[in-house]
C-alpha cells in the first residue's frame, strides 16, 4: 500500500500522519523524539523517567539512524558555511581567551546546537518528513503556551515579579518563556490565517488557540523586551493592512485588548526603563561589552569570558553581587568572539530572514507552505528583537528556526512540483 504523501496530511489528518509516521528510518524517529523531549520535557512531568540525559540519547541515536539511511544526502546551503565559519571561530576564542578554563565549560553550549543543525537539514528531507517535524515543533511549544496562559488567567491577569514559569529547562525562565511564544505565535498565526478557508472547525479552533495562547502568555510573563518584539512583529504582520478601514479597526480593538489586558505594575516598569536598577545595570553592561570589543576586536574577550572580564575590570559598576552575562545577544557574541564572530553570526541571521522571505514570495508555492516560511521568518525577527535585552544566543531559538528555514529550501528546491499550489491542489480535489 503507497504511503500518504504531503497533501493528504493537511491541516491535522491523525490517520495519514501516523500511518506515514510508523513507517518511516530509525534516524527520523529519534530526531523527532529528540524535538519532543527538548520541548515538551516529560521527563520533568514524570519524575520516574527522570534518571536519563534523555535528550543526549536521541542526539546520539539520530546519528547513528542518519549513518544508516540511505534517503540521506548532503544538505548544501549557504548557512553551512556561516555556522562552520562560526564554530571555527568560537573554538579560536576559547584557545585565545582570557580565562580558557571559563571558555572550555561551556563548549557543549554552542557545539550540541551544530550538531542538532546538521542533523535537522540532513534527515528532515521530504516534504512529509518536514510537515510532521514541523507540528511536533508547532503542537510542543503550543503546549507551553497554553499551559502558561492557563496560570495567567488562572490568577486573574495579575502582575507577578517571576511573570510565568514554563517546563524546567531553556524556558522555565520567564524571558526565554516569552522568547518561545515570540517564535510560535507568528508561525501559528499565519498558518490559521491561510489555512481556516480549508481547515476543518476543529483544525481552526486549534490554530485559533495556538496564536492566542502565546499572547497571553508574552503579556503575563512579565519581560519588556518580549513585549516589545511582539509588538513589532503585529506591526509587521499587519503592516499593508494599517490603511484599510477594516482591518485597521481589527488591530485597534487588538491593540486596545493587549493594552487593557496588561498590568498596570507592568505598565509602570515601562516608564521606569532606564531609571530602575535592571536597567541601569543592563546599560553599564552594554557599555563595557562594547569597550571590551573595541579593545579585543578580533576574537574578544574570550567565549562567555564576559562575566569573569566583567567582574575584574569593572567591579566598580557591578550594581548586584555578581556580574551577570550582557542581556545582548551582539554583545555576547561580540565580546565572546570577537568582530570576526559576530560577523558571522550576523550573516546567519540575515540569511534566516533573506531565505523565508524569498520562500513566501514563491507564487508557485501553495500558500501553506508559504506562510510556513513567513512564519519561520517573523519568529526570527521577534528573537532578534527581544535579543537586544537578553541573552539567548547558545538557546535553541535561533538554531532550530535556522534548522527549519534550511530544510524547508532543501525540500523545495529537491520536490520543486510537490509543493506548487497546482499539484497540492490536484491531491486534494
Amino acid at each position: 500500500m503507497e504511503l500518504p504523501k504531503v497533501a493528504d496530511f493537511y491541516l491535522f489528518k491523525v490517520s495519514p500522519l501516523w500511518r506515514h509516521f510508523k513507517q518511516e528510518r530509525f534516524s527520523f524517529w529519534m530526531i523527532c523524539c529528540y524535538l519532543f523531549f527538548e520541548f515538551v520535557r516529560p521527563q520533568a512531568i514524570f519524575p520516574v523517567i527522570d534518571f536519563l540525559p534523555w535528550a543526549q540519547i536521541f542526539i546520539i541515536l539520530s546519528f547513528c539512524g542518519l549513518l544508516i539511511d540511505r534517503s540521506i544526502k548532503w544538505t548544501s546551503s549557504s548557512a553551512n558555511a556561516w555556522i562552520i565559519l562560526f564554530l571555527i571561530t568560537i573554538i579560536i576564542s576559547i584557545f585565545t581567551a582570557y580565562y580558557p578554563d571559563v571558555s572550555k565549560k561551556y563548549f557543549m553550549d554552542f557545539f550540541g546546537w551544530f550538531l542538532i543543525y546538521f542533523l535537522i537539514i540532513h534527515i528532515v528531507n521530504t516534504p512529509e518528513r518536514f510537515y510532521i517535524f514541523l507540528l511536533i515543533f508547532l503542537f510542543t511549544a503550543a503546549k507551553i503556551a497554553v499551559g502558561t496562559a492557563k496560570a495567567w488567567v488562572g490568577r486573574g491577569f495579575a502582575f507577578t515579579t517571576w511573570g510565568l514559569m514554563g517546563p524546567r529547562g531553556y524556558f522555565q525562565n520567564s524571558g526565554e518563556l516569552a522568547i518561545l511564544m515570540l517564535m510560535l505565535f507568528p508561525l501559528a498565526y499565519l498558518l490559521y490565517a491561510t489555512s481556516k478557508g480549508r481547515a476543518g472547525v476543529w483544525e481552526r479552533r486549534v490554530l485559533l488557540l495556538f496564536w492566542i495562547c502565546p499572547i497571553l502568555t508574552i503579556l503575563g510573563a512579565s519581560s519588556r523586551g518580549a513585549q516589545i518584539a511582539l509588538t513589532l512583529q503585529l506591526a509587521m504582520l499587519f503592516r499593508k493592512s494599517m490603511f484599510k478601514l477594516k482591518p485597521l479597526l481589527g488591530i485597534s480593538i487588538l491593540c486596545l485588548g493587549l493594552f487593557f489586558l496588561l498590568p498596570e505594575e507592568q505598565k509602570q516598569r515601562f516608564s521606569s526603563v532606564g531609571e530602575d536598577r535592571t536597567s541601569r545595570q543592563r546599560l553599564l553592561y552594554w557599555e563595557h561589552g562594547w569597550d571590551m570589543m573595541k579593545e579585543n576586536p578580533v576574537f574578544g574577550v574570550g567565549y562567555f569570558n564576559f562575566i569573569p572580564y566583567y567582574q575584574n575590570y569593572f567591579p566598580e559598576d557591578m550594581l548586584y553581587e555578581h556580574a551577570e552575562l550582557p542581556h545582548n545577544i551582539f554583545i555576547q557574541v561580540g565580546t565572546d568572539t570577537g568582530f570576526v564572530g559576530l560577523f558571522f553570526f550576523c550573516m546567519i541571521i540575515v540569511y534566516c530572514l533573506k531565505r523565508s522571505y524569498r520562500i513566501s514570495r514563491n507564487s508557485d508555492l501553495d500558500p501553506l507552505w508559504r506562510a510556513t516560511a513567513a512564519g519561520l521568518g517573523y519568529g526570527v525577527f521577534g528573537f532578534l528583537i527581544a535579543g537586544q535585552f537578553v541573552t539567548v544566543t547558545y538557546y535553541p531559538f535561533l538554531w532550530i528556526h535556522l534548522a527549519f528555514i534550511v530544510s524547508l529550501d532543501a525540500v523545495i528546491r529537491s520536490h520543486p512540483t510537490t509543493l506548487q499550489l497546482g499539484h497540492i491542489k490536484k491531491n486534494e480535489t
